[in-house]
């Protein structure tokens, strides 16, 4: 009976590891390359019809990232604004556009607004989406940039993976007066656990266990191939002893990222504010509670109108 076990588990085994390698490397290679939504007129067309709306003047503006990448933005100023500017980052797969209704909620407030398009996405350079990684270092300089000519709170607000990227990016400790977070993940293992699971339509469970062995493939791939460590992609990480000001939503909805991946950050650090619409999906807040959306969003960025102390000193640009 043992000899028999042998010859066929040994060979099931290594069946189950290759076929885990292929699911881990197909999987991350879809995960680096969301692939490029362009932006059209009709999404230029939009944002200069809410420039015109809120009385703010609209201009295309980008930098070099560290590594030499260019990185666009559109920049929506209102001289007789209240002097703070937010930062607004869109999520997987988007670009820019994703974020003007955020853009007219805080322009009709009296904010100033910067739209990045994410590395990889958009109009800006890279070749690859990195989840914090490379990304952290990128707000640091559009904070930088900001900050140079803007004497006022320069703010942040992320949807999805451009949450994530924000708040890994607090990890340096910014001057941010104050951040809000929606639909986060905690870590990208976290997160790579929630996708695998969906692929066969089950809960995370999946990835923990049997498909285990393709998120430790399509680790490992990364490192060999772009020399990135996707562990340190990791939000829970940075806000652990963040002094600035966290504001996270997550909808009870969210089917994508489950809400499970915010309630670790605030148990993480008690300091952060968490909120959970009931009915919400993924990023879906300011569809399913839009008066509240607004008034909280609003509220979390004039109550908190100068950095902390701990978190005045920002990097070098």
């Amino acid at each position: 009976m043992r000899p028999f076990l042998i010859r066929v588990g040994i060979p099931l085994v290594a069946v189950w590891m290759l076929l885990s390698a292929v699911i881990g490397i197909v999987a991350v290679e879809g995960t680096l390359h969301p692939g490029r939504l362009p932006l059209t007129a009709a999404d230029t067309a939009r944002a200069e019809a809410i420039a015109a709306s809120d009385h703010a003047a609209l201009s295309a503006v980008s930098i070099a990232a560290q590594d030499g990448v260019i990185l666009r933005a559109w920049y929506l100023t209102r001289d007789t604004g209240n002097g703070t500017t937010v930062i607004l980052l869109h999520g997987q797969g988007a670009n820019r556009a994703a974020m003007l209704g955020n853009a007219d909620l805080l322009l009709r407030h009296g904010f100033s607004v910067i739209l990045p398009d994410a590395r990889a996405h958009g109009e800006s350079g890279g070749a690859i989406a990195t989840y914090g990684i490379k990304e952290a270092s990128d707000l640091e300089r559009w904070y930088e940039w900001l900050h140079r000519s803007n004497h006022g709170c320069v703010d942040a607000l992320g949807e999805s993976m451009g949450a994530a990227e924000l708040l890994t990016s607090l990890r340096a400790e910014p001057g941010y007066c104050a951040v809000i977070a929606e639909s986060s993940f905690s870590s990208f293992q976290e997160a790579a656990y929630d996708r695998l699971g969906q692929e066969f339509r089950t809960g995370p469970w999946l990835g923990r266990t049997l498909l285990r062995p393709a998120l430790w493939a399509g680790l490992l791939y990364t490192r060999w191939k772009y020399g990135l460590d996707l562990d340190t992609a990791s939000p829970q990480s940075a806000v652990q002893h963040s002094h600035v000001p966290i504001f996270l939503i997550h909808g009870l909805a969210d089917t994508n990222l489950p809400p499970r991946h915010s309630e670790t950050m605030k148990a993480i650090n008690p300091a952060i504010i968490l909120w959970e619409p009931r009915k919400a999906w993924h990023c879906g807040a300011s569809a399913v509670e839009p008066q509240q959306y607004e008034a909280r969003v609003v509220t979390w960025f004039e109550d908190h109108p100068q950095p902390t102390l701990q978190s005045m000193t920002h990097p070098s640009p």
